[in-house]
């Protein structure tokens, strides 16, 4: 059974951005009726599009060195 870890609330910082205001609608129509706020959405596609960034640099690298 995996253990139960309480979760620690990461340090925060208020960032001001802009957003087209048809994003805007997406998203709120995305977590209509769903325990999820848009910083929460919005946090969690960062973080969905950094993974995957990192992981096509990898493959990048990783095909370049098999050229070699």
């Amino acid at each position: 059974m995996k253990k139960f870890k309480i979760p620690a609330v990461p340090p925060t910082t208020s960032k001001s951005i802009r957003f087209p205001n048809d994003v805007i609608e997406q998203v709120e129509a995305q977590i209509q009726g769903k325990d999820c706020t848009f910083t929460a959405f919005v946090v969690e596609a960062v973080r969905w599009a950094l993974e995957n960034l990192e992981e096509q640099q990898k493959q990048m690298v990783f095909s370049s060195s098999k050229e070699e």
